[in-house]
């Protein structure tokens, strides 16, 4: 095969793969929300994933959108900027959780998902990790959210896992306390959020060596290359 890099070409290390060092610390999930209301349906809806994720033993924290600039309206030092920064490299998975406005996604949402890159110097904050998708509607059901989402969690090389929740008529869904009521689309939240935690304990000791590849271990090798071979200063 006269077009491999022999090199950079590795067998599959069944080690890594199937008998890594595991982690004892609980699943770190971040849960992020697409509305600024008062009663944001998509922000109660993700406490109601924290409240669940926690049962599951893993450790929740959600960002706030609130004072979080337009991409390319403000410098990437900005507090807010920072703040989803730190927490999209402190988490393990998440959680995104939109309204469907206009059929699609809310521009909050996006500009969340805009502000997290796909490197912070030589980290990779997202690549590896998990994803689970959820929306909420003010009318009859819809997974135009979520689709959405799923394109833009496998752009971020997101795990994103099969299973997703789409809760219509939200607001007719929540009780005065703002707790969900019992019913089948409550029910699909935590398959949702139990199928998360399971593949986030599958692979967030792997995550590191199922994202390593081919192409990039070519490409560096021939940087590296170049480095060492040249000739001058």
């Amino acid at each position: 095969m006269p077009q491999l890099d022999e090199a950079s070409f590795r067998p599959i290390d069944r080690t890594k793969l199937l008998e890594p060092s595991l982690s004892s610390h609980p699943p770190r999930i971040l849960l992020l929300y697409g509305s600024l209301r008062q009663r944001s349906f998509s922000r109660l809806l993700t406490e109601e994933a924290a409240r669940i994720l926690t049962r599951f033993g893993a450790e929740t924290r959600s960002f706030d959108p609130h004072g979080l600039p337009l991409v390319d309206d403000a410098w990437p030092d900005h507090p807010k900027v920072g703040e989803l920064h730190a927490l999209v490299t402190w988490c393990e998975g998440m959680v995104w959780c939109s309204p469907e406005r206009h059929g699609a996604m809310t521009g909050v949402m996006k500009t969340q998902i805009d502000w997290i890159p796909l490197s912070l110097g030589a980290v990779r904050p997202t690549q590896g990790k998990t994803l689970a998708v959820m929306q909420v509607s003010g009318g009859s059901q819809s997974f135009n959210a979520v689709n959405q989402l799923r394109v833009l969690g496998r752009w971020m090389r997101l795990i994103t896992i099969p299973n997703q929740s789409s809760v219509p008529k939200a607001f007719a869904e929540f009780d005065d306390d703002d707790r969900m009521k019992p019913s089948a689309y409550y029910d699909r939240v935590v398959d949702v959020m139990e199928e998360l935690v399971k593949f986030t304990l599958l692979t967030r000791d792997r995550a590191d060596y199922l994202v390593d590849r081919y192409s990039e271990r070519k490409e560096s090798a021939e940087e590296l290359s170049k480095r060492v071979n040249q000739t001058s200063l």
